[in-house]
């Protein structure tokens, strides 16, 4: 490749070829590479999600601090956030300002399965949920974008038929001959 003029270096001065105004495809390319994001479309409802919650909270925060509506509201808000997972502590509505896209990421079934150290990396996880092998609760969970709950996070397990399920039983010598027929 030849070595720019002095006129196309100062026009490639100030664009950058990676990202363009208003868009942020490199965070967004960064996160849905590092939670394994298949579909656009699952990050952008992710991050409406996000907007749909600071706006709320801001909403919120326009009332008055002694407002019983608001501090119903602001209860219920932080709830269902931590109860979701999104924030560890219920104690203010900074913590509902401040969400983002990675939070509601983190809550994935497979992120959840490499912490619970079911699986070694997001990649092998999503595999194993699209193959059908692994369960919440009494359900088959086939879509790597299904989110878990605090609750739910208990439930996941491997389906009584998995492979994988009879192969860490064995490892660990727990594997039932009734099983085996």
């Amino acid at each position: 490749m030849r070595e720019l003029k002095h006129h196309e270096k100062k026009l490639l001065h100030k664009v950058s070829l990676y990202s363009w105004k208003g868009e942020e495809n490199i965070k967004v390319a960064k996160i849905m590479r590092r939670y394994h994001i298949q579909k656009r479309e699952d990050y952008a409802a992710y991050n409406k999600i996000c907007g749909s919650i600071q706006s709320l909270s801001a909403k919120i925060k326009t009332l008055k601090p002694d407002d019983p509506f608001r501090i119903a509201m602001t209860d219920q808000l932080l709830d269902k956030m931590f109860n979701m997972g999104l924030i560890t502590t219920k104690k203010s509505l900074q913590k509902a300002e401040e969400i983002t896209t990675s939070a509601i990421c983190r809550r994935r079934l497979p992120v959840v399965m490499v912490r619970m150290k079911m699986a070694q990396t997001i990649r092998a996880a999503c595999t194993f949920v699209e193959q059908g092998q692994v369960r919440v609760g009494p359900n088959v969970v086939t879509d790597p974008a299904f989110l878990v709950t605090r609750n739910m996070e208990d439930f996941v397990t491997w389906v009584d038929s998995s492979k994988v399920r009879k192969t860490v039983q064995r490892y660990n010598d727990k594997l039932d001959d009734f099983e085996l027929l």
